[in-house]
């Protein structure tokens, strides 16, 4: 999300399977005592969550972003007004779709760092503009991330000028015209060849059995691992992301509404911020993306081992959907716009910011503790 804020996990879990081994059966950190043993299988959890949630939604993705490929080649070979609202429809798209898979930052999106080739923003006006200039560029190092991904295309279909034909013009007669076209293809080359790797280790690679075998609770397999994406996703780039940074609740009140997600479409910023954190409540209940029944899950586990809110003693997991859903209550009287929110109704987004700080005070720390499962990222800004 936010470039101030992303930072680059290490992995424990290498690519190719020969290095997938992570740590087999074996344990280093005690194992919860279950009250119900169904329930708090880590194994039925994992197959049900690669099976029902990330691979569907990876696939789910892959349709809705090679639909914009499609239309970004059309685009590109044709630039008129048509085309381009067509390009732009099917970025909303495959953006929106995005916010449903960037939670699941495990195994190979873990290692090939996905979310830095999609979605790191404030995108860089001045860097993109360079690497049209010269034609070249790599996109493989740190600097690149905020060059590319959904929020430069953001820029270069919504944000050139402020009329559709001005845009068109800079694609058709800016002496420019032909390094801006190669540049669009450049990006979405590259999307497309990061998120191929990542999808074919699922499908094909076989790192799903690798996912789902990998049971132990150590900080190398896959239920850590997994919960560290999730908490950390919620937690950087959402609650961070979305509404700390831009709305100055992180950074002493001061406001930056140009780092808001979307920034240039103006009103696609809190559709984005809704369906990711729908993502994380549906992926936290075990909600099946096909048929939208719940399955093993965190949820299920939690409950598998009783755990219990340390202040009321009540269900952890009743406690934590209950904050989700203040969460939401704070999200659905914001405005379209949050650049403009930020303006005219801050306090509004400040609320929504410290709901979401009490659900990452209950996942980081609640959900986390009872599981026994190590939080191996690194923050600064408190639980």
């Amino acid at each position: 999300m936010n470039q101030f804020r992303w930072k680059q996990i290490g992995f424990a879990c290498a690519f190719m399977a020969a290095l997938w081994a992570c740590g087999g059966s074996g344990t280093d950190t005690p194992t919860p005592t279950p009250t119900d043993q169904a329930s708090s299988d880590r194994k039925a959890m994992l197959t049900n969550i690669a099976d029902n949630i990330i691979v569907p939604s990876y696939a789910n993705f892959k349709t809705k972003f090679d639909a914009m490929v499609v239309k970004s080649d059309a685009f590109a070979a044709k630039p008129d007004k048509t085309t381009l609202t067509d390009f732009r429809q099917a970025w909303v798209d495959a953006y929106t779709e995005w916010q449903k898979v960037e939670l699941f930052d495990v195994g190979p999106a873990e290692q090939y760092t996905l979310r830095n080739f999609f979605n790191i923003y404030p995108t860089s006006v001045t860097g993109i503009e360079d690497y049209i200039a010269t034609g070249s560029g790599t996109f493989d190092v740190p600097a690149s991330y905020p060059k590319q991904g959904f929020p430069a295309l953001d820029y270069l279909i919504n944000g050139l000028d402020t009329t559709d034909d001005a845009i068109v013009a800079r694609y058709t007669t800016a002496a420019d015209a032909a390094k801006r076209i190669a540049y669009l293809k450049r990006l979405t080359t590259q999307m497309n060849s990061q998120f191929t790797t990542v999808y074919t280790a699922w499908t094909t690679g076989g790192y799903r059995d690798t996912f789902i075998n990998c049971t132990a609770l150590n900080a190398g397999c896959s239920t850590g691992k997994l919960v560290n994406g999730f908490v950390l996703n919620y937690e950087r780039y959402i609650r961070s992301g979305k509404f700390g940074i831009p709305s100055g609740a992180m950074t002493n009140g001061t406001v930056a509404p140009d780092k808001v997600e979307a920034y240039y479409k103006k009103d696609l910023s809190l559709t984005l911020a809704k369906t990711a954190h729908q993502a994380s409540i549906d992926f936290f209940n075990g909600k099946n993306v096909k048929t939208g029944q719940e399955g093993p899950s965190l949820k299920t586990y939690l409950n598998g081992i009783g755990a219990k809110d340390s202040q009321t003693g009540k269900s952890l997991v009743d406690i934590i959907n209950a904050q989700f859903e203040s969460s939401n209550q704070k999200l659905a009287v914001l405005k379209a716009n949050l650049a403009d929110e930020i303006k005219s109704n801050n306090a509004a987004m400040v609320a929504v910011y410290t709901e979401m700080q009490k659900v990452v005070r209950m996942l980081k720390v609640d959900m986390t503790s009872a599981m026994s499962i190590t939080i191996t990222y690194t923050d600064n800004d408190g639980d």
